[in-house]
């Protein structure tokens, strides 16, 4: 169950952070994947400072932050490349998936 909410924690976060900077996100995907990324960041950021977040709403909080970090990086190195980027992670799923099916 843990693992089911840790997915549905990443979609969410990643979704917040596509909002938050002012973007609509990545779609579903790549919005899971900043978050679950984003997770790991935020997690690392926040043992840094000293700060523990605990529950549901402490995961989101802190894979939200992390998907912010994480998204800002990418935006502040170069918009267009990391636009790009993502585009291909989202079209690689996508061709994958379409394999599955067959």
């Amino acid at each position: 169950m843990g693992f089911i909410w840790s997915i549905i924690i990443g979609i969410v976060a990643g979704y917040l952070a596509g909002k938050i900077m002012r973007g609509g996100g990545f779609g579903v995907i790549v919005n899971l994947i900043l978050g679950i990324i984003g997770g790991v960041l935020g997690g690392w950021v926040f043992s840094l400072l000293g700060i523990s977040a605990g529950g549901i709403l402490g995961s989101l909080i802190t894979s939200t932050v992390g998907a912010i970090l994480l998204l800002w990086i990418g935006y502040s190195t170069n918009p267009k490349r990391f636009k790009k980027a993502c585009s291909i992670i989202k079209s690689y799923i996508t061709w994958q998936q379409d394999l599955t099916k067959l």
